[in-house]
């Protein structure tokens, strides 16, 4: 089993490699600005990809076709009649985990019970297959737990290998046939649900969010928890996500051309231009003016 890393533009891409046919990857880009991941992927593998904050996109025979990746979703491919190389598109503060597994590898987890899994029934064992579907709390508590682990190298691999182990489970689980009663993870996707919450209402309200007293009463969460469980599950604090998020929104309605710097400033929250511009400029190091000039002159 080995760890690699690998730059791209100011984001990372980690690998871990468990065994042959048997790969996660974490790719991370942490920047304000637009970055791409490219690996070779042959045809022997199922690719499970995950979203968990921000927003990317998978291209396909040199750019003609495209999937998209929304956040708090997830993407199955699978194709046995051609390689699948991934060449992803990654948003400015955006996170994906992968997972990487032969279809040889795959099929022995579930050699009794193959039937269950659509792409490995008979009729599709030959066949192309892709499936979106959101990450649903539980998936969302192993994810940020791959991201954020913090342990001795020595146990570092085991620890990943049974959370992805775990993130597959969760993913392949029918829903009616989950025990409510026995799910170890119930707390935790309750407060997950309610960060997420949190996270749509400040998103839905962000020209006058909620204080962070009072939107943890409104999702009825103690202030320390919403605090932590928000840090853990988005990278980052409630206001610093909010001021990202507002600061793409002014990015995109700018590039747009359909309204002028005042008016975007007023849409994103902001009173005055100048404490906008202030904003714009903190977060991109340009003003919103020379932002919309290089693009023109681009």
């Amino acid at each position: 089993m080995e760890e690699e890393k690998k730059n791209i533009a100011q984001g990372t891409s980690k690998e871990v490699r468990f065994e042959d046919g048997f790969k996660l990857l974490i790719t991370r880009n942490d920047s304000s600005s637009f970055a791409q991941y490219t690996r070779e992927v042959d045809r022997t593998f199922i690719q499970f990809h995950f979203c968990l904050k921000g927003e990317g996109s998978f291209l396909f025979n040199n750019g003609s076709y495209s999937l998209s990746l929304g956040e708090d979703d997830s993407l199955l491919l699978y194709n046995p009649q051609r390689d699948l190389p991934m060449h992803l598109d990654l948003s400015a503060n955006t996170w994906v985990v992968s997972v990487l597994i032969s279809i040889k590898k795959f099929h022995s987890l579930f050699s009794l019970e193959a039937g269950y899994i659509p792409f490995l029934s008979e009729e599709n064992m030959d066949k192309k297959y892709y499936n979106t579907a959101p990450i649903n709390p539980a998936m969302a508590v192993v994810l940020s737990q791959i991201i954020n682990y913090n342990l001795h190298a020595s146990v570092r691999m085991l620890y990943l290998k049974g959370k992805v182990y775990e993130l597959l489970g969760l993913y392949l689980n029918k829903p009616e046939d989950a025990d409510i009663e026995q799910c170890p993870f119930l707390v935790d996707e309750d407060n997950v649900r309610r960060i997420k919450k949190a996270k749509d209402i400040i998103i839905s309200r962000m020209t006058d969010p909620p204080g962070l007293q009072e939107l943890s009463e409104e999702i009825g969460l103690n202030l320390k928890k919403l605090k932590e469980g928000f840090k853990q599950i988005y990278g980052d604090s409630v206001y610093s996500f909010l001021f990202d998020y507002k600061m793409e929104v002014a990015r995109r309605m700018l590039e747009s051309g359909e309204h002028n710097v005042n008016e975007v400033g007023l849409k994103v929250g902001y009173s005055t231009s100048s404490h906008f511009i202030a904003a714009f400029k903190k977060k991109y190091a340009t003003t919103p003016k020379r932002y919309i000039t290089s693009l023109n002159n681009g």
